[in-house]
């Protein structure tokens, strides 16, 4: 991966570089797996993060948008939130229910802004990253009245918005970009033929990323599962196909390992938002392990279980 040499995040990164030494170790996720219950789970994180207030993604976002507010590179890391955030407002709508439950932080977005402007069907004034999906995910919700085609619609819209913003971005945002859209766009088209799923849902559902033919991967979807995976085996995402043939929570754990081995890289940066970004990944990564962890411990998994379903971390 090549660094960007831009001085204007010097400081920024400089203070992510300390927090690091904050985020928990693989050594110190071994010693949460052997923990024999959650009060004393709970007290191995308090002592290893030296505090007793719950863990937030939301903060770590504040943190590292407060050193670099101008970097647009950034937001892109909460597109899957905010476009997450604008089905969450829509289905709320025509559910007739509030929608605060439903949305998920940190965002882009003003969220209390969201839901007022969606009521009104005032699409103009929405922030300008969700503006055009949102007018025409209500269109298709409000005629077809099928929540999962317009959640696959506005998934698409997501990826979509993402490769094209990360091309004025930098290289690690760029390749985030490209293995979340990759993935994502797997994961549909294996659902969708597991689902039976017809060509214009399909292509509606799969946004388009760099790696994968469309078209080839419609086709694939649409001829069954054993298809698709014979056209994934000749494409770099072979190995995460085979996983997928046999589990989809490892092809996820794959998934979420092949970003993290990104950010590892990107972290070893001195100048640019590289390091904010993969601080930012890392601590979400962090967050994700310690749910898992916590779900494990609470349906009583054994240790290689858990260990198992651990994302990778730093180093």
């Amino acid at each position: 991966m090549s660094f960007t040499n831009d001085t204007r995040y010097a400081d920024a990164v400089a203070a992510v570089k300390a927090l690091e030494g904050s985020l928990l170790t693989r050594s110190d996720m071994e010693q949460l797996v052997s923990a024999p219950g959650g009060s004393e789970l709970n007290a191995l994180i308090r002592s290893k993060k030296g505090t007793d207030a719950p863990l937030s993604l939301e903060n770590v976002w504040s943190l590292i948008s407060s050193y670099a507010p101008e970097c647009n590179d950034l937001k892109i890391l909460l597109y899957k939130n905010d476009f997450h955030n604008l089905k969450a407002a829509l289905k709320a709508l025509i559910a007739g229910k509030e929608p605060e439950k439903y949305y998920i932080r940190p965002t882009s977005l003003d969220l209390s802004e969201l839901s007022v402007l969606i009521s009104h069907k005032d699409f103009e004034d929405l922030d300008d990253t969700i503006r055009n999906t949102a007018e025409e995910a209500y269109e298709l919700l409000t005629r077809t009245l099928d929540g999962q085609l317009a959640d696959s619609f506005i998934d698409a819209a997501s990826i979509r918005k993402m490769i094209t913003a990360s091309d004025e971005c930098c290289s690690l945002i760029k390749r985030y970009a490209q293995l979340t859209a990759a993935c994502a766009d797997i994961k549909t088209a294996y659902r969708c033929a597991l689902m039976k799923k017809n060509r214009s849902f399909l292509e509606l559902a799969i946004a388009g990323s760099p790696g994968l033919d469309k078209e080839e991967l419609i086709t694939a979807s649409l001829s069954g599962t054993e298809s698709l995976f014979e056209y994934l085996s000749y494409t770099e995402y072979e190995e995460g196909a085979s996983l997928l043939k046999t589990s989809p929570a490892k092809f996820e754990k794959w998934s979420d390992d092949i970003i993290m081995e990104l950010a590892d890289e990107a972290r070893l940066g001195s100048f640019g938002p590289e390091p904010l970004a993969a601080y930012y990944i890392a601590s979400e990564t962090e967050l994700k392990n310690l749910r898992i962890l916590g779900v494990c411990k609470e349906f009583g998994a054994d240790d290689s279980t858990i260990t198992e379903r651990l994302r990778r971390l730093y180093g």
